[in-house]
């Protein structure tokens, strides 16, 4: 009897990524050094920081011009001014404010704390200090490594971009899909049956939320330095056409009830 089953690998000795580094081509050498190869229907899930990195999305705060609403918002969250302008560049609108965080709705359109601007895991002068923000448009990045991919290992496979957030009412950080490519990240169910023969009305599964939250496991969120992490066995739903990406992830403002 065949027995359903997902598995995960991370490939060891993934290189420190520098502006401008062809990520798909990274991925494929360490695979092979890995003795890994891809098959179809996999996933590869990268973390947001390696995909900022390759497109410099690095920002010197020393060339950061603070604006009287960024004052404002650091005397309210106890944040460098420098990075409160930041977070407001980076966001559609600020939602909750205490000492210490920042809550908005990101550019992007999810929501997150500090607009996913990170100092941790990068390269930085204490006299020149640098912070990373998320790529420009992270679905379009998934689509460009997913091309790059099928060039280099000949394997049509889904790409998706992962980064880590909290949630309301819950402790602690998981991952989540802010870009993706090959694959339905929704998967709506509303009309299919139960097990009792009772039809669906509002069930839709975060698939793209699912996996990323599956690699975090692997990935980690500290010196772990495996930002690939390759997903096998999941039967993905197709991708829409238009490819969606994880845009189809995103609950439209006005119908979220914790803004």
């Amino acid at each position: 009897m065949s027995v359903p089953q997902v598995s995960l690998f991370a490939p060891d000795g993934f290189p420190l990524v520098e502006p401008g580094d062809d990520l798909a081509a990274l991925i494929a050498a360490t695979l092979a050094h890995n003795d890994l190869e891809l098959q179809a229907g996999d996933v590869v899930v990268v973390a947001q920081k390696i995909v900022s990195k390759a497109e410099n999305r690095y920002i010197h705060l020393n060339q950061v011009t603070v604006s009287p609403e960024a004052e404002q918002l650091a005397r309210e969250s106890d944040k460098d001014p420098r990075i409160a302008e930041l977070i407001l560049r980076e966001s559609a609108g600020v939602m909750r404010v205490r000492k210490g965080a920042v809550i908005v709705r990101h550019r992007g359109g999810w929501v997150q704390a500090h607009a996913g601007i990170d100092q941790s895991n990068i390269a930085s002068d204490v006299d020149d200090p640098r912070v990373l923000l998320l790529p420009e448009d992270p679905d379009a990045s998934a689509a460009t490594l997913r091309d790059g991919l099928k060039q280099h290992c000949g394997i049509e496979v889904g790409v998706l971009i992962a980064d880590s957030a909290g949630r309301p009412w819950r402790n602690g950080i998981t991952g989540f899909a802010i870009g993706a490519a090959g694959f339905a990240t929704l998967d709506n169910r509303i009309g299919h049956r139960d097990l009792f023969d009772r039809p669906l009305q509002v069930t839709e599964i975060g698939i793209g939320d699912e996996l990323a939250a599956a690699a975090g496991l692997l990935m980690g969120q500290a010196d772990e330095a495996r930002p690939v992490v390759v997903i096998r066995g999941v039967n993905l739903p197709p991708a829409p056409e238009p490819d969606s990406g994880a845009r189809a992830l995103l609950r439209p403002p006005h119908m979220d009830l914790f803004q």
